[in-house]
């Protein structure tokens, strides 16, 4: 076993901010020792952006996995807490997550790297299939210009891991994200009713993530946070929207302060179009299917906010009263947000008066006749031209057709918005049983192919097709 002492490569220092604050916000940690760990893959363009200047693949392995560490690296495991399906956990933390450090600002972290003190009954693995679908998703979805967490590699640990579908290899996931701060994290310590620590958090998310809050005052810092960070929230899930994505798990603990798509555990991508579609295993209720995701973000905003009243105001009341005051505008402003994307989708470039009925009635026209959501939206410029043998034609689609064309759409503009590929829920299943038998070609082929969502060359075409009914996934699980 290597020496994770050793210093891997001498080509850049990690630094790390969050070890500088108090010890309760983390614990000091490294990650397990593997018996064999093996690089899958690696992203080398973000290795590149990040000064990684790797390429042997066994120091790769050896990095990635955590055996050995990048001068000034200093793991750590997060505390947080979660509102998970509205019930409240006072402590979750990383169970099986290690943050390295930070290059150029973002953070290294390693998942699926071992327990600590927040495993709970947890082992602190990941099997190697949610690592994969974690990469592919969350490079899809930079691809597809979605604010997100970025995948740097995946390492196979030399164990196996057992889960509800059986033995399969053990992985790690290296990823690099803005941060790992989450609504969860403020409140851990709210729960705890840890003013101080409270304060010291506010302050450091917004000097790593809302730098033009220049208030002293931290009550106005506080407001503003609130309102900025709505803003934030607010437009990524109404990408999510116009993508198709359901997260599947928006815990608190899953939203993110830096206003990312982050934590791909049972995520997916609509095939066909359902309003209330669940993929989530654990989702029982539908608590987080694809129609409920703005109200849900809404809700964990007023999360933070339940977290902040006490620095905000001594008077409860005034408060809630100042809180609701700043959230009142860009909370209103959620419902445009999502139409306007599906106006764009539709080539507009504003949401005109009747844009609204527009995407509502096209919506329907999908889900009535179980119309594949991507390809939708991706031959409309061959609707505007005449070709409907993709489109039911009934009197619905008529009445949008003539309503749509007199707006003038930008078909160019629908052209660049509007996928041609996303990682289809089928694909990614195939992908994960052929490297659970060690075959990873289709693995890099798939991911090689995400990196031009919108001109997809032939050899690529294949990934494109929507599932035949015998290849559905009607299930996706979390891997934990």
């Amino acid at each position: 076993m290597p020496d994770r002492n050793k210093p891997c490569g001498d080509r850049v220092e990690l630094q790390n901010s969050y070890v500088k604050l108090p010890d309760r916000f983390y614990q000091k940690i490294c990650p397990e020792k593997f018996s064999d760990p093996k690089l899958v893959l690696f992203n080398h363009d973000l290795a590149d952006e990040l000064g990684l200047n790797l390429s042997d693949a066994s120091e790769i392995a050896q990095l990635c996995s955590g055996q050995r560490l990048l001068p000034g690296s200093q793991p750590i495991a997060q505390a947080y807490a979660g509102s998970q399906f509205g019930h409240f956990s006072p402590q979750l933390g990383d169970g099986r997550a290690h943050l390295l450090g930070e290059l150029k600002g973002l953070d290294l972290q390693l998942k699926g790297s071992g327990r600590t003190r927040f495993s709970r009954r947890g082992d602190g693995r990941s099997p190697l299939g949610p690592a994969i679908r974690e990469f592919l998703v969350s490079e899809a979805m930079h691809a597809l210009g979605v604010p997100t967490t970025r995948s740097l590699s995946v390492v196979t640990t030399g164990e196996t891991v057992y889960r509800q579908d059986g033995p399969t290899p053990g992985a790690i996931l290296a990823r690099v994200a803005e941060s790992h701060l989450r609504v969860g994290t403020f409140q851990y310590f709210a729960s705890q009713g840890d003013l101080e620590a409270l304060e010291i958090l506010t302050n450091y998310t917004i000097k790593r993530h809302y730098p033009g809050i220049r208030s002293t005052q931290i009550s106005d810092c506080c407001l503003e946070l609130l309102r900025l960070f709505a803003e934030r929230q607010g437009d990524l899930v109404a990408r999510w929207y116009a993508l198709g994505f359901i997260h599947g798990v928006m815990n608190t603990d899953n939203c993110s302060m830096a206003g990312i798509t982050i934590d791909y555990g049972p995520c997916a991508f609509l095939d066909e179009f359902h309003q209330m579609k669940v993929f989530s295993s654990i989702d029982k209720f539908g608590r987080y299917a694809y129609g409920n995701q703005m109200a849900i973000v809404e809700w964990n905003i007023h999360r933070l906010a339940d977290c902040l009243l006490p620095l905000i105001a001594d008077d409860p009341q005034r408060a809630v009263s100042m809180a609701e005051q700043v959230l009142e505008e860009p909370l209103a402003s959620f419902h445009n947000r999502l139409y306007l994307g599906f106006a764009r989708k539709l080539g507009l470039k504003s949401l005109p008066e009747e844009g609204h009925t527009l995407v509502i009635d096209f919506l329907r026209y999908l889900q009535a006749h179980s119309l594949d959501f991507t390809l939708s939206f991706s031959h409309l410029r061959s609707l505007y031209e005449g070709d409907t043998h993709f489109y039911p034609v009934t009197s619905e689609l008529h009445s949008f057709l003539s309503r749509w064309k007199a707006l003038d759409p930008d078909l160019y503009q629908m052209d660049s918005i509007n996928p041609r590929l996303i990682p289809r829920n089928h694909q990614i299943e195939k992908v994960i049983t052929h490297a659970n038998q060690g075959d990873y070609q289709p693995f890099e082929q798939m991911w090689e192919a995400l990196k031009s969502p919108f001109e997809v060359s032939e050899e690529y075409g294949y990934l494109m097709d929507a599932p035949k009914m015998s290849e559905r996934v009607y299930q996706t699980f979390c891997g934990t």
